[in-house]
């Protein structure tokens, strides 16, 4: 029997975009199964919590049925490794990505060379988007239809209108 080939893509994912739903679902047509690894302990101010993300990041994959959706709060190489992944995934938009993603990469591999890392480039459609954006876009007041599903607008407006009402969220 072969093992199945497992990916991580982690991520914050606040909010998940369309850009990081094409990303899974390429990444899907590629391995057996694809987990989004959410990491709960971003250097980053985050916008929702991570139990937030993850019902949205879970909605937003439902129909996707290899991939799949965890939270991790070790070294992303290490929750690769008990996932039994061979790769990691990411995705880039721009140059400035690839020197992010490229000095990762070289870290990850240092740290475990067992798990390769694989990148996809953005989708011309999608390479545009990212979650700071939409969350800037939101919150300026403005529903970033184009840029995260349905759901993910009526949860960033929400959220927007607590933290306007002087509610912490």
């Amino acid at each position: 029997m072969i093992a199945a080939r497992i990916a991580v893509y982690p991520g914050s994912f606040d909010p998940v975009t369309y850009a990081h739903l094409d990303i899974a679902a390429r990444a899907s047509r590629l391995f057996d199964r694809v987990i989004l690894g959410v990491f709960d302990q971003p250097k980053k101010q985050l916008l929702f919590t991570t139990e937030e993300r993850m019902a949205l990041l879970r909605e937003a994959i439902a129909d996707m049925p290899r991939v799949e959706a965890q939270t991790y709060n070790a070294l992303t190489v290490d929750f690769a490794h008990a996932m039994g992944a061979i790769a990691l995934v990411r995705g880039l938009r721009t140059v400035s990505d690839f020197e992010i993603e490229y000095n990762m990469a070289q870290l990850n591999q240092t740290l475990d060379a067992d798990v390769e890392v694989v990148v996809l480039m953005a989708s011309r459609r999608y390479a545009h988007i990212s979650s700071s954006a939409v969350r800037e876009i939101a919150g300026l007041g403005r529903d970033p239809v184009e840029f995260v599903p349905p759901h993910i607008v009526t949860a960033l407006r929400q959220k927007f209108a607590q933290r306007g009402s002087g509610t912490q969220g």
